[in-house]
């Protein structure tokens, strides 16, 4: 039977006992270690070994392993003169056996290391009786005390090692605010954050194999521009002006491709002062993307080519599952213009239709609208409601109306409409693109239209930047441009349902 705690009382569970009460007895521990001698905070420990390479690695049979490992106390088994543990290291956990006989003093210092202390071991690598790779610990030693407990989580492991998880850390709002917790004791946590960096640095192979550098442009601008959204704004005190926090890095990057490079691409954080939600944080990550000499048409190739990549690098194959839709990523992806697709959806025809036919058709839809919306706000709402959602598999909604898009070439061969296309799957936009608007005599006339937006009350239509419009007076060539929202697509490869869930440390609330 396993011993009690030294400090432990009947009934008295970690999830009942006063938080106080227990980082009190932690700090108790502390001070019964350092009187013995133990320095509860050492330097270093000289690891040579991680968990799962072990296991892997193990056979009976084979001749003795030796390793030094590291990591967390996630469960604590005591039986007197010998114990067990289970330590949880970068690449998962493994069980240790410690004897009184073989660590001596060491072992009295143990009776006093908790759940959450980091330890080092140095061993024997050997199969126990019930059948689990576990290391023979010759030397112990306590690398980090914890002084506050982690929330409880009771899991139990079948024979074939598959861990079952009972009581997981369920509070989201607790998990997202003290992600360093939610990394310890969440399973699979950990997981998907490495799967979102190896979704930024297949990216970053990917464009660097075809040429394209990678660039820095300012966060601090005295304009903000590149998309339409309201700002975060900010101070400066030695120069004594306002300034934003970028919303896009669009109209930097354009500059570059004005003064001759061919293909430039950024991923960045961009800042949008905006509502949070299940898709939104104020704080996100993009990938923004110019090359030269191109159209909307060749990159809707590249973006179908580079996902496909992603996919296949991050998951092993082009099939992800989210909500219970198989969602396959394999090129070529479908392709329909947005008012064919509003068309389909609803039975109405909204190309060249005046404000007041729009505003009709959309209370007709029960589509709700901002009363400042013009007609490209108007028919975007149309979208989202009555197309948008239905969008699972990867599509290309293309030939956006001029009005929604200040930015894009007109289209070549269709009047009234731009050269754009917004990658759509799971029913989320995570991708948006367009020819480039290089007349600039037509794009000062779009930023003119958005100005008189912003005069109708339209928060977040584009202001008019002349440094921008200087530039590509200059002459800029034809360009292709797009931006990729890096949280959506992580959420897309990983299965997750929130933003948040693929955002270290989202933005929350004030704690009270």
């Amino acid at each position: 039977m396993a011993e009690s705690h030294p400090h432990d009382t009947p009934d008295q569970s970690p999830e009942h006992e006063d938080l106080n009460v227990l980082m009190a007895r932690r700090r108790e521990e502390l001070d019964a270690l350092r009187a013995q001698g133990v320095n509860p905070y050492p330097s270093e420990f000289d690891r040579d070994a991680f968990s799962q390479e072990i296991i892997a690695s193990f056979t009976d049979g084979a001749p003795e392993r030796t390793v030094a490992v590291a990591g967390r106390i996630m469960s604590l088994r005591r039986m007197g003169k010998a114990s067990f543990c289970h330590i949880q290291d970068a690449q998962g956990r493994i069980q240790i056996y410690l004897k009184k006989d073989d660590l001596g003093a060491a072992y009295d210092a143990f009776r006093l290391m908790d759940i959450g202390d980091i330890i080092g071991v140095k061993g024997f690598v050997f199969r126990t009786r019930m059948g689990e790779v576990s290391v023979h610990a010759k030397e112990l030693v306590l690398l980090t005390k914890s002084l506050r407990p982690l929330p409880v989580v009771k899991e139990k492991v079948d024979e074939q090692g598959h861990r079952t998880v009972f009581d997981p850390l369920s509070d989201k709002e607790l998990r997202y605010r003290q992600r360093y917790v939610d990394l310890i004791v969440t399973p699979g946590v950990r997981e998907v954050f490495r799967k979102r960096a190896a979704i930024i640095s297949t990216m970053r192979r990917f464009l660097d194999g075809r040429g394209y550098l990678e660039v820095e442009t300012p966060v601090l601008q005295p304009l903000y521009g590149g998309a339409s959204a309201r700002p975060f704004v900010t101070h400066h005190n030695a120069l004594d002006v306002d300034l934003y926090l970028r919303i896009a890095d669009e109209l930097y990057l354009k500059r570059l491709i004005v003064g001759g490079y061919d293909g430039v691409y950024e991923i960045a954080k961009d800042f949008r002062n905006e509502g949070m939600d299940r898709t939104h944080n104020p704080e996100f990550t993009m990938l923004e993307l110019y090359v030269a000499f191109k159209d909307y048409r060749w990159m809707m190739g590249l973006v179908e080519s580079m996902v496909h990549e992603v996919a296949v690098a991050v998951n092993g194959s082009p099939i992800t599952e989210v909500g219970g839709q198989k969602i396959d990523f394999t090129p070529p992806w479908q392709r329909i213009s947005m008012f064919d697709s509003i068309r389909q959806a609803t039975g109405l025809d909204l190309r060249g239709r005046p404000e007041a036919d729009l505003r009709a058709a959309a209370k007709s839809l029960s589509v709700d609208l901002d009363p400042h919306a013009g007609v490209g706000a108007i028919i975007d709402a149309i979208f989202s409601a009555t197309v948008q959602p239905s969008l699972i598999q990867p599509t290309f909604i293309t030939d956006y109306p001029v009005e929604m898009s200040p930015l894009a070439k007109r289209h070549r061969t269709e009047p009234g409409l731009v050269e754009r296309f917004e990658g759509m799957v799971n029913g989320k936009e995570i991708c948006n693109a367009f020819s480039e608007l290089n007349d600039p005599v037509d794009q000062r006339a779009r930023f003119e239209e958005q100005m008189g937006l912003r005069a109708r009350g339209d928060e977040e239509a584009q202001v008019l930047d002349e440094d921008f419009l200087r530039a590509i007076d200059y002459g800029m060539p034809p360009t292709a441009g797009l931006g990729i929202g890096i949280d959506r697509l992580a959420m897309l490869l990983t299965g997750q349902d929130s933003i948040r869930d693929v955002i270290l440390f989202p933005q929350m609330r004030p704690e009270r």
